[in-house]
């Protein structure tokens, strides 16, 4: 983040900040999201904090929250309406429907206060995953950068190679476990290749993604489960 800001600066760009899963997380003492001109959180089921479906957009300058009141109110200036700035309220600008419903921002804000309570429990369950696949070969297992503070959003392993991986997988399925691989590298993409275009040789991108597979995480994941996960793992490389 250090270079892309130094970066915006020297073109006057805007620096738009995906931190989707990176709430309650920190980079050189910032939390992420409040780097850039505008920060983006996730509230997607598969997050640490969900609500379903939404998210957060943060705000660094106040003379673009008009707009973005106005873009997320379907294009009116419905908000100034509620505040009794206007006497009626009407389309101004190009929007969508991009308001939660009531029931939606209520799940959310129940766990919002509890944020800490869930940080750690989770922070917990990735400890214990750590601590009993630390000496494990030929396994690679996660590594925070200096400076970073993480939120326990996934904990995953390194294997191999792909066929590795897929075997892995189906050996845990069978042990009633459900592990997944992450991303599918965005270059070698439907969409990718059609809008893309990778620069450069391709020496981790894809061999990188081919060898991480994520493990069970989640708020109240138990520790007997853990250590069933980790026997089973250790099971399979014997």
């Amino acid at each position: 983040m250090d270079t892309i800001m130094d970066i915006a600066k020297q073109h006057h760009l805007m620096v738009i900040e995906d931190a989707a899963q990176g709430i309650m997380s920190t980079y050189k003492g910032r939390a992420l999201g409040t780097i850039g001109d505008y920060g983006c959180y996730s509230f997607h089921e598969t997050k640490n904090y969900s609500m379903g479906e939404g998210g957060t957009l943060l705000i660094r300058d106040d003379a673009h929250i008009e707009l973005a009141e106005i873009i997320r109110e379907k294009g009116t200036n419905r908000s100034k309406f509620f505040r009794g700035e206007v006497d009626k309220y009407t389309w101004v600008n190009p929007g969508s429907s991009y308001l939660p419903s009531e029931l939606n921002a209520a799940y959310l804000w129940a766990q919002l206060e509890n944020a800490e309570e869930i940080l750690n429990d989770r922070m917990k369950s990735w400890n214990l995953y750590y601590q009993e696949l630390k000496d494990l070969e030929p396994v690679e297992l996660p590594v925070i950068p200096e400076g970073c503070v993480h939120n326990a959003h996934m904990f995953y392993i390194k294997v191999k190679d792909l066929e590795t991986r897929t075997e892995l997988i189906d050996f845990l399925r069978k042990n009633d476990i459900y592990s997944v691989f992450h991303y599918v590298p965005l270059h070698s993409s439907t969409a990718g290749k059609k809008h893309g275009m990778f620069y450069g040789e391709d020496r981790y991108t894809t061999k990188e993604s081919n060898r991480l597979l994520r493990l069970p995480m989640y708020f109240g994941l138990k520790n007997s489960d853990i250590l069933y996960i980790v026997e089973k793992i250790k099971e399979f490389y014997k």
